[in-house]
């Protein structure tokens, strides 16, 4: 059976050309007409997303081609965008980027494998009629493209008129409008890229002034009318494993220090029959009543480094925990935290968990950044020995020891190295998973909460 779900993507040429702020002041517009649109990031990113649920009040999700199948994004849009108004994917860097010199995983495949229309924002402040020969580049590159329209990003309204004039004449594209250089709307960036939604305290009155800028410049009509040009998607429903038994909690580390998951691995690990309960290292003294399982994920722990380590209650909670056996997911930050320090971005070491005894340093340059492929070199609590997972990293710390149970190998390039930590209740590494790319390893994970047994005097409530 086919599915209508009308939906677009906001791509762009190359990072920095303003996609978070188009697409953040089109869905706001489009909320102020009374529409009610989902919201995708095309590839790995966490931050984005943040400000998309900050617009919409729902979570967005990732659709990502490497670490899941174009079946899986298939599915994954059709099953949270049914029952929106309309579907709005955005793009991750430039349209073509993919896998190394390919297009891979890039924008373009997504676009491509789920047939969406797409609206190119270029950056109108630097260029003239040279602007019009990189987007006419961007439509000659691949045939399949589906570009079919320009949303002009920091114009100059009274050049405006003679850019619109220009791209129109010289590549046959609907230019659907324009934004303003808009200061007050700005979005801060860091080391790992724009701060996160729950960091600006104004948030909400920037968005709702890119919106109001965008019902002045941007012809939503259209816009519309591209979205309801898709062709119907493909339904297609991909099997799982049986949930499990029991209802296991499982803790979820959520805060600013911890906030980067993705949405649809939280809720494939409900639908594999687990209870995911919030609970916060910064501000929390313990894990929550009768908990069984733990996820730490990423985040800025360097950031704050002085409250989580003035935490000592759940420092050691969670560490007693993991000691215990109580199966835990620790990635990236969460992974920082279990050493047993950590250099803040303040230059100072600060204690941690003390799970793994080393401690982390900042470096000058990201490490590994990028996809790469997990092979599990014995059984753990991901599943058994030889399987493959998914994967991504984008730090710059560095631990002192990053494990040796998993064999990282990087797609389309020569050499292989060891990481990670790995045992019947444990995954600690820098690796991000995408647990939607191999539900068998969620699997294993809730079964692992399930048939844990808490010591009664263990962290969790059970005192």
């Amino acid at each position: 059976m086919d599915h209508v779900l009308p939906r677009l993507m906001i791509t762009a040429p190359g990072s920095g050309r303003g996609k978070t702020t188009v697409t953040c002041a089109l869905l706001k517009a489009l909320i102020r007409r009374g529409l009610q649109p989902a919201v995708f990031k095309s590839g790995p990113d966490y931050i984005d997303p943040m400000f998309h649920s900050a617009v919409t009040g729902a979570k967005s999700r990732n659709l990502d081609l490497f670490l899941g199948s174009e079946g899986l994004a298939r599915s994954l849009l059709w099953e949270n965008g049914a029952g929106s108004s309309l579907a709005v994917i955005e793009g991750a860097m430039g349209f073509y980027d993919g896998v190394d010199m390919s297009t891979k995983a890039s924008s373009y495949h997504l676009a491509r494998c789920t047939e969406t229309p797409v609206i190119l924002a270029v950056r109108g402040n630097e260029q003239m009629l040279s602007l019009a020969a990189e987007i006419r580049g961007m439509q000659l590159l691949r045939p399949d493209s589906n570009i079919q329209g320009v949303i002009i990003n920091q114009a100059y309204p009274e050049y405006y008129p003679m850019l619109k004039e220009g791209i129109e004449r010289e590549t046959g594209l609907l230019v659907l409008g324009y934004l303003p250089n808009l200061p007050q709307s700005t979005i801060e960036s860091r080391h790992l890229g724009l701060v996160t939604a729950a960091e600006i305290h104004d948030l909400q009155a920037r968005l709702e002034a890119l919106a109001i800028q965008a019902e002045k410049t941007i012809d939503l009509d259209r816009i519309l009318d591209l979205a309801r040009q898709a062709p119907p998607l493909l339904d297609e429903v991909l099997p799982l494993p049986e949930p499990v038994a029991g209802k296991p909690v499982i803790a979820v580390a959520k805060d600013l220090a911890f906030c980067f998951y993705y949405a649809d691995t939280l809720s494939l690990l409900e639908k594999l029959g687990a209870r995911l309960v919030e609970f916060s290292p910064l501000e929390d003294s313990q894990l929550p009543e009768g908990c069984r399982g733990i996820l730490l994920g990423g985040g800025y722990p360097e950031i704050h480094g002085v409250a989580l380590s003035a935490n000592t209650a759940m420092r050691q909670a969670i560490k007693q925990a993991i000691l215990q056996g109580m199966p835990c997911i620790a990635e990236c930050g969460g992974f920082m935290y279990l050493h047993e320090q950590i250099e803040g971005s303040d230059g100072a070491m600060h204690p941690m968990a003390g799970v793994i005894p080393a401690a982390v340093r900042r470096t000058n340059r990201l490490q590994r950044f990028g996809y790469m492929t997990l092979t599990a070199l014995e059984d753990g609590v991901l599943g058994p020995k030889g399987r493959q997972l998914a994967a991504h990293e984008f730090h710059y710390w560095k631990s002192e020891a990053e494990g040796h149970g998993f064999m990282g190998e990087k797609p389309e390039r020569p050499g292989r190295w060891t990481c990670g930590y790995s045992s019947s209740a444990l995954y600690a590494g820098f690796p991000h998973l995408y647990l939607c790319g191999c539900p068998e390893a969620a699997a294993t994970f809730v079964s692992a909460c399930s048939c844990f047994k808490p010591l009664p005097d263990s962290a969790g409530g059970n005192r």
